[in-house]
């Protein structure tokens, strides 16, 4: 199962949800695989504790083969990092991604990534794909290469009507490229129990019929604590509040399976 993290909007959490999504997918016995897109690296230093230079070129290296091969060799391998959590690796992206996009963009390559993953279904009961906060090639690549989307949302009202032209475009790339693409749900995420406007707006959205998820992730400083520390929440704090909202999506989603 290969699930994308998306939302053109910056800072709604969407590394944090995938990582985390992830991580308690590894503790709970599965395989898993977590595909870093975003030229930022967040999920790669999350993840493995590395930084800058220490943060092996993983799936810039694996595009760089694609460029430069011949007619013969045109599929690239690619190096998986193992973290330091049990069944829980990662591919790691650096900013050398945001060089490497226009040359790809040019060459047509954007089924390489589900290609890649296609050789890597085997091995992965799970597949997690963090993308950067941009409708762009390597967002468009996840996108074809999954089968069920996730959807960030903070309960901002200018998100709120950026997410139907987000919704529009992926049902376009569903209908161009992949017709088993499924939009899993909105991810309520950074919700605050006791403001007014964060309910009103769900509840608004939910009127509407959209695929509001019934688990809430709250804001909580123990995200913060876990991203410093280079854990995720479930290995960090098992028996926080934030972690058994984590986990209590996590069955969620899977029961869905």
């Amino acid at each position: 199962m290969r699930r994308v993290v998306f939302n053109q909007k910056g800072g709604v959490g969407k590394s944090s949800i995938a990582c985390n999504l992830a991580a308690v997918a590894a503790a709970e016995g599965y395989r898993t695989l977590l595909v870093d897109l975003d030229t930022q690296g967040n999920s790669s230093h999350y993840l493995t504790g590395l930084a800058g230079n220490e943060i092996p070129l993983g799936i810039a290296d694996f595009f760089t083969q694609i460029l430069s091969s011949g007619p013969i060799a045109k599929n690239g391998k690619v190096d998986i990092y193992e973290t330091p959590f049990d069944n829980l690796h990662v591919i790691t992206a650096t900013a050398e991604l945001a060089d490497l996009q226009p040359k790809l963009e040019a060459k047509h390559k954007i089924n390489k990534l589900r290609k890649l993953l296609d050789s890597l279904d085997e091995d992965y009961e799970r597949i997690y794909l963090d993308t950067p906060p941009a409708l762009n090639f390597y967002t468009v690549s996840a996108l074809i290469a999954a089968e069920r989307c996730l959807i960030p949302f903070d309960c901002d009202s200018f998100s709120r009507q950026a997410l139907y032209g987000l919704l529009r475009e992926i049902e376009e790339i569903r209908d161009d490229h992949n017709p088993g693409l499924t939009v899993e749900g909105i991810v309520v995420n950074q919700f605050q129990a006791r403001a007014a406007l964060p309910q009103r707006v769900l509840d608004e959205m939910i009127g509407e019929g959209l695929p509001v998820l019934p688990v809430y992730l709250g804001a909580s400083v123990k995200m913060r604590e876990s991203h410093e520390a280079c854990t995720p929440l479930i290995h960090l704090d098992p028996t926080h509040k934030l972690t058994r909202q984590f986990v209590e999506l996590h069955h969620l989603l899977e029961g869905g399976s």
